[in-house]
């Protein structure tokens, strides 16, 4: 297991299972590439554009696959769970030790 496999799993462990969509291993590394790189600094707009990568890949459409400020609130804040995971995960990473 890489250290990023480690990163996408603590930060699957932070969204509630009912959100985590089907064969999401692939959409979690990306995720965790977000929290090494971006860090607390990942917006919602990032989380999306990952999500529409993710989606890509395995050759899907959604209407969703738009860009984020084309999106209206209420999709938009679908991304949070998720945004609110990768910060928790890279306050963790940065030395911080909060769960919040």
């Amino acid at each position: 297991m890489s250290y990023l496999d480690r990163i996408a799993e603590e930060i699957r462990a932070e969204v509630p299972a009912d959100l985590i969509p089907p064969d999401a291993a692939a959409l979690f590394l990306i995720y965790a590439v977000l929290a090494r790189a971006k860090g607390q600094q990942t917006t919602a707009e990032d989380v999306h554009d990952a999500w529409t990568a993710w989606m890509s890949g395995m050759g899907e459409e959604h209407q969703s696959m738009r860009p984020f400020a084309e999106l209206d609130a209420a999709v938009r804040q679908e991304d949070e769970p998720f945004l609110g995971a990768i910060h928790r995960v890279s306050r963790r990473l940065d030395g911080g030790d909060s769960r919040s």
